[in-house]
């Protein structure tokens, strides 16, 4: 889907999108009055198509030359992530590939997730070696390489992860441009809130006493400390963020420069602000949202039940209004 067409009421008249050839196409919305347009694009597309479409700060869509339908300065306002740092443990012994399948909570707000005996790609993997000094041997020794298949490169080890939830930090989103393949800018703002900080370094803590506990000797090298294993997460080219001396040494500048996505972002359209209760757009007629992008705070582990939820939810509750 490319953007909503808006009508001068303004209410959403169709949908403009391409099929896998690029080729366009319009679907109208039929004159009866129930029928509407309902976006489910996420938490980066639904504010983007609402801007293309011509609503959203008007500032922003006169600039790119975007006729403003409604000027709704909230969308694509509110963007939240919840920030992920962790540790990569190399084992001496094999272990079993497993993904994240259960978490563990914590009193300081933090979910602990694990997850071993995953794929790495071969740049990666050279990298490593070519980069990591301090027991180089040892580290090689994680993987094991299929002679037959450089893409079948594994950890012989695995990694314990934590993750902030109900981040405070708040960013935005803004349009690239008016293509709508041209991904959105979007500032996250991690630990921009001094308590999303805190509440990292308290998970990291958790981690590294997990690493260091008795029950977890037999899958460490004896000879890798754990302030190797941060060294070397500080190492890997993880994000594009400047690494400092103090990275590995200190857990506020390790969860600073080490942070990653677990793709659970939320907001820029949330409820009250750019949707109503009924998930319908201010201002709007015959246009809803239904997505994450509503959310004013991710559910502490994958969301995609909820979301799930919700779709259902708004499914009968349409359809009871209509009395079908």
């Amino acid at each position: 889907m490319q953007h909503v067409a808006i009508g001068s009421r303004p209410r959403a008249e169709g949908v403009i999108f391409e099929d896998a050839l690029g080729v366009k196409h319009t679907a109208f919305l039929t004159k009866d009055s129930t029928s509407e347009i309902i976006l489910s694009a996420g938490p980066i597309g639904s504010p983007q198509l609402l801007m293309l479409s011509g609503i959203g700060p008007a500032h922003q869509l006169e600039a790119l030359g975007i006729p403003v339908v409604i000027d709704q300065r909230m969308v694509g306002q509110g963007m939240a992530d919840n920030p992920l740092n962790g540790l990569l443990i190399p084992s001496p012994l094999p272990v079993e590939v497993s993904l994240i399948s259960f978490v563990g909570i914590t009193q300081s707000g933090n979910y602990i997730e694990a997850g071993s005996g995953l794929n790495l790609a071969p740049p990666l993997l050279q990298w490593i070696s070519e980069n990591m000094i301090t027991n180089q041997n040892q580290i090689e020794s994680m993987v094991n390489i299929d002679i037959g298949s450089l893409l079948s490169t594994r950890i012989k080890g695995g990694i314990i992860i934590e993750k902030v939830n109900g981040p405070i930090s708040k960013g935005h989103l803004e349009l690239r441009s008016t293509n709508p393949n041209d991904t959105p800018k979007v500032w996250f703002n991690y630990f921009q809130a001094s308590e999303d900080l805190r509440k990292c370094v308290k998970g990291m803590e958790t981690v590294i006493n997990v690493v260091n506990s008795k029950a977890f000797s037999k899958f460490r090298y004896r000879t890798i400390s754990t302030q190797d294993l941060l060294n070397l997460v500080a190492a890997l080219p993880l994000n594009l963020r400047p690494r400092h001396l103090n990275t590995a040494t200190s857990l506020e500048q390790y969860c600073i420069d080490t942070v990653m996505t677990i793709w659970h972002y939320h907001g820029g359209c949330h409820v009250g602000k750019v949707v109503d209760q009924d998930f319908r757009v201010l201002g709007a007629e015959a246009l809803r949202v239904v997505d994450s992008s509503t959310f004013n705070f991710s559910p502490g582990t994958n969301p995609q039940a909820t979301v799930m939820m919700l779709g259902r939810y708004m499914g009968v509750k349409i359809q009871q209004d209509r009395h079908y």
